[in-house]
């Protein structure tokens, strides 16, 4: 049996994931979905009977492990656990955990006083920095109760490993109300995991030694005839980088190495005027966003007393459309793109609308295969985080993901709200983290307090930018 199933490596991309995490931050990603608990169990038909909270106790953390433990199934990659291999033998593989417990993986707190949004951002932001334990599988929920009256809110999180911004839209998808339980195939498991990855065939045996070592020769050995394909791609890469015409940033407050500790603030705004503002300019509402960002990095380091009216900013791409739950994993590159801070708002809309345009019509993201195995190199000899910690590159990162546009529910509650959560190291001392969910476009400021100690101001800033964009 063992001998007939196929082996699942972590990609290039996996890999520079695991090498370059050296830092004080964990390269960690998840979301918080904030909980309707008003609703009454009648009102919720068309869920299982068992994910029904009781209104008047409010969620049972019992009743949730048991609900996540029949649909964990439908996402085999969160109860595998993440394993070398020895010399010779390729890749690290993902395997079938067979001591797991998904108690060991799913908490219940009560809010912390006075409650609130913030202070469920803080717990998030806690969770997002401490390191998942790499004996088990790489990630976390955590249920937080009593957030405000029929509120409660469910935190998760992932190493970044498991899987990228799109691949974790696919896992939500299979923890959601609605979503196939128990291996069935309604939660969009993907080649090679069907049923037989369900309850009746978990754990699955590891494959052998011998096994391990005639895959890792066979991928070596066909490396020949994709590297036609990688000569390309280290082509589009080199183009890539040299249109965005590189030159080392002047010193800012914004690039100071940072600490450990994170604190997060949200920016949420109507998706329709976002949406209207960006097809006035023939822009994208990522080209919004970005706009926004740079015009309000612009004000904060006015107010700060300095100078700065021209931002690089990383921006993470997904090398896919979308994601299964038999299909996670990282596919995904950056593209640097120029913003302009200054200047009246519609003019700096159209000016990155063509920079992004321009950077897409190379292979966008193809800087991963020219620069990951640098970095990957860097890594090894310790010097990524030396580099990291002193790059004059990028001012900050935003990404953004287009999440589900009807509203979803869990454990039968609706699901009015989802923040997306991320972090960075090294010396960018905040960074955004965008989706788009219903009517909705949330906006997540990450930051090292004690480097960025005036948060709040930018949050206001930026709420003031995309209000004069959308008008």
């Amino acid at each position: 049996m063992a001998e007939s199933l196929p082996i699942d490596r972590v990609s290039a991309d996996d890999l520079m994931s695991l090498a370059t995490e050296r830092g004080s931050t964990p390269t960690q990603v998840g979301a918080v979905l904030f909980l309707d608990t008003s609703c009454r169990p009648e009102s919720t038909s068309g869920f299982d009977t068992a994910a029904r909270p009781d209104s008047a106790a409010g969620l049972d953390g019992e009743r949730v492990m048991a609900v996540l433990a029949r649909r964990l199934p439908g996402v085999p990659r969160l109860r595998q656990l993440l394993v070398g291999v020895p010399f010779g033998c390729g890749r690290p593989i993902w395997v079938d955990d067979p001591g797991f417990d998904v108690s060991r993986h799913v908490s219940v707190v009560a809010c912390p006083a006075p409650g609130g949004e913030q202070a469920v951002l803080d717990l998030a932001a806690t969770m997002l920095v401490t390191p998942l334990p790499r004996a088990r599988a790489l990630w976390a929920a955590t249920l937080v109760t009593e957030v405000s009256e029929h509120q409660a809110a469910l935190i998760i999180v992932f190493h970044h490993v498991l899987a990228d911004g799109v691949a974790g839209l696919a896992v939500l998808a299979g923890l959601v109300d609605g979503a196939g339980v128990g291996g069935e195939p309604g939660a969009g498991a993907g080649p090679g995991v069907g049923v037989g990855a369900g309850a009746s065939g978990f754990p699955r045996p590891q494959a052998s030694v011998r096994r391990l070592a005639v895959d890792a020769w066979t991928r070596r050995l066909g490396s020949p005839r994709r590297m036609p394909a990688l000569l390309r791609r280290l082509g589009d890469a080199a183009v890539e980088l040299r249109s965005v015409r590189w030159t080392r940033l002047r010193p800012t407050s914004l690039n100071v190495p940072t600490g450990p500790r994170r604190r997060f603030a949200t920016v949420t705004v109507p998706l329709a005027g976002i949406r209207i503002a960006g097809r006035a300019q023939n822009a994208t509402i990522n080209d919004v966003v970005l706009t926004a960002v740079g015009g309000a990095l612009h004000r904060l380091l006015t107010v700060r007393g300095e100078s700065e009216d021209r931002f690089i900013i990383s921006v993470p791409f997904a090398e896919r459309r979308g994601a299964t739950a038999g299909e996670l994993g990282n596919h995904s590159g950056v593209i640097p793109i120029r913003v302009p801070g200054a200047g009246d708002p519609a003019r700096r809309l159209r000016f990155v609308a063509e920079g992004t345009r321009v950077a897409k019509r190379s292979a966008p993201g193809a800087t991963t295969a020219l620069l990951g195995p640098f970095f990957r190199l860097l890594a090894r000899i310790g010097l990524f985080q030396w580099f990291v910690d002193r790059q004059r590159l990028i001012h900050t990162f935003v990404s953004n993901l287009r999440g589900p546009e009807q509203r979803l529910s869990i454990f039968g509650c609706p699901v009015p709200a989802i923040v997306p959560l991320s972090a960075t190291t090294g010396n960018v001392t905040v960074s955004f983290a965008v989706l788009s969910y219903a009517d909705r476009l949330t906006v997540m400021l990450s930051a090292d307090p004690d480097a960025c100690p005036d948060l709040a101001a930018l949050r206001g800033l930026l709420a003031e930018e995309l209000a004069a964009l959308a008008g």
